[in-house]
């Protein structure tokens, strides 16, 4: 197959275009599981934040401002074709001048701190972001913005399970994850959960999950009863909407898993706020 080429300042052009639509835009999966959660919600409290949570993605889209204040950690997830060949600059260079022409000019708050140990001194327009890239066959480029809060990644947990431990073990760490966040992480959430591989590949297939559309079912499907059990039990928390009390605590769970070492259980959870953002481009 010829080796497609993709110029890297379209690379910057498309990046910085999701930025400013993943922070202004809820998707309508997400927004339609708000509002099938406030029809269930049987708080009226909860339906009340639930349905301030609905007017305020209205209002965001409308008028191109952001769903939060907290635009977030720019994370980044690129599949690239093995056929492509960027051209006209270097790759990383693209995708942070991308996020850095997003944030400035979409008018999207700055969250980024160099020297996280020291003085902290923000870095102004939200670079560098975080970047995971893998090789996949073919000739596109698919790339997702998922901007990150920092009260639910504050939330969110890894934890090096017995390797005879079982789903049970399992649920349970993610709901201890969830009651010990009580209203922090902003719920009602999209949880993300990563079961298996390694300490650091467990934690990246949690967030990345979190990019998955509410309404799309689980492609494992050996992990969907998984998914609805943990999803069960962490709604009779009653944490609720914002934390004011009720029976959405979460919108969904989504989980990945990936074969480990016979002596480890890695599994990391990755807990996302109600606005669940995210958006692709495949060039």
């Amino acid at each position: 197959m010829a080796i497609r080429e993709i110029e890297a300042s379209l690379i910057t052009r498309k990046i910085a275009e999701i930025c400013t639509k993943a922070n202004f835009e809820l998707g309508q999966d997400a927004l339609m599981a708000l509002k099938q959660s406030c029809e269930t919600e049987v708080s009226p409290l909860g339906r009340q934040a639930l349905s301030i949570l609905i007017e305020n993605a209205s209002i965001a889209r409308e008028e191109k401002i952001p769903l939060c204040q907290d635009c977030g950690t720019a994370v980044i997830f690129v599949e690239l074709g093995q056929d492509v060949h960027i051209s006209g600059g270097e790759f990383n260079t693209a995708v942070l001048e991308g996020v850095r022409q997003g944030y400035c000019e979409g008018y999207l708050r700055k969250s980024m701190v160099k020297n996280p140990f020291g003085k902290r001194e923000n870095t102004r327009d939200n670079t560098p972001p975080v970047v995971h890239c893998e090789i996949v066959p073919g000739s596109e480029l698919k790339i997702m913005v998922l901007p990150k809060g920092g009260g639910a990644e504050n939330m969110s947990r890894i934890a090096m399970l017995k390797p005879g431990d079982g789903i049970e073990e399992i649920s349970e760490l993610v709901v201890e994850t969830v009651r010990q966040a009580g209203g922090a992480p902003c719920p009602p959430l999209v949880i993300g959960v990563g079961i298996g591989a390694t300490f650091e590949k467990a934690a990246m297939m949690a967030k990345k999950v979190l990019g998955r559309k509410l309404d799309e079912p689980n492609p494992d499907t050996s992990l969907v009863e998984f998914e609805q059990h943990v999803l069960e039990r962490v709604n009779r928390l009653g944490i609720g909407p914002l934390g004011t009390g009720g029976s959405t605590t979460a919108l969904r769970v989504h989980a990945a898993s990936y074969p480990c070492h016979i002596a480890s259980l890695p599994v990391a959870v990755n807990l996302q706020c109600h606005s669940c953002r995210h958006a692709e481009v495949v060039i």
